[in-house]
């Protein structure tokens, strides 16, 4: 899968349907996600991030490519995402494994929020 496949399948996961989400996510995938219960696996995380609202606009900044071996995918970004009057901000991390011609799915994802920094003597 060439770079611009890899955002544009990423993108789709922030914005697309709960059907396209299901689809996409291997059944052994483990994600750290910002809210209780923090880490998920399989179905729990396919279940949990199905039943939020999608995001209607998305950029994903920061970006970075790796892939270790053959059939495997790395990504690292910063995404600024918008629905209604929400907006979210984070920086993430996602894995996918190829299963077969043309067919990826996701085996990790993490999202860390902003984090507060304190200053010296705080």
């Amino acid at each position: 899968m060439d770079d611009d496949r890899v955002w544009a399948f990423e993108e789709s996961l922030w914005t697309a349907d709960a059907e396209h989400y299901r689809a996409s996510i291997d059944a052994q995938c483990l994600m750290v996600l910002p809210n209780p219960p923090f880490v998920l696996s399989g179905d729990e995380a396919v279940a949990a991030v199905s039943a939020t609202p999608r995001w209607s606009s998305v950029e994903l900044t920061e970006r970075r490519v790796a892939r270790p071996e053959e059939g495997l995918i790395v990504v690292a970004y910063h995404v600024k995402a918008a629905r209604d009057d929400e907006a979210y901000e984070a920086h993430c991390t996602s894995t996918y494994r190829r299963r077969g011609h043309e067919d990826w799915q996701v085996v990790q994802h993490q999202q860390t929020p902003p984090l507060g920094l304190s200053s010296a003597g705080d």
